[in-house]
């Protein structure tokens, strides 16, 4: 229960509200500007719809479902994966070894919002646009196949299961190591 409703609560508050913080306490005064502006538009078209309990609850509503979207779609190329002591690997090889995509469709590219290339795109180039990550995958994947790296690649429901199956290991530790102290 924790990882559905707490996790994306969490979200909602560090992402949003830190962010205006930290434009404020840095000063970026046009950044802060531009980040209220979502707000008063978004309250001036909703208000008269739903009143102001009625666009509160909309925008946390809304703000939750984003969370536990992007809390799957994140996870599903990081969490599962196996993490080791440090093996003296290269860069790439640490990266790739450490992430995975999940196959690219229409459906997987619209839903992830491009992020189903977390393995070899957003890592090995990170200020490359999201709608490009296409183009390059099968470069990246010919280079590792060149140099005999493993290059991992799931569906999105094994992604998916394999996060759920992770914390459930994760839960299974915590509470073998709570009752048993």
């Amino acid at each position: 229960m924790f990882f559905f409703m707490c996790s994306n609560m969490y979200y909602i508050y560090n992402y949003r509200f830190s962010t205006i913080q930290n434009f404020r306490c840095t000063r970026n005064w046009e950044d802060l500007a531009w980040a209220l502006s979502f707000y008063l538009r978004y309250f001036m078209c909703y208000v008269p719809l739903y009143g102001v309990l009625g666009t509160m609850a909309l925008l946390i509503s809304v703000r939750f479902l984003e969370s536990h979207w992007f809390v799957w779609v994140s996870q599903m190329s990081h969490l599962p994966m196996n993490i080791d002591h440090e093996k003296h690997k290269d860069w790439l090889s640490m990266q790739l070894s450490a992430t995975c995509n999940v196959e690219q469709s229409a459906f997987n590219d619209w839903f992830t919002g491009h992020l189903n290339f977390r393995l070899n795109i957003s890592n090995l180039f990170p200020t490359m646009p999201r709608h490009n990550y296409h183009q390059v995958a099968p470069l990246v994947k010919a280079l590792c196949e060149k140099h005999g790296i493993l290059y991992q690649e799931k569906s999105m429901g094994t992604a998916m299961a394999d996060v759920y199956r992770s914390l459930k290991n994760s839960g299974e530790l915590w509470l073998d190591a709570y009752l048993h102290k």
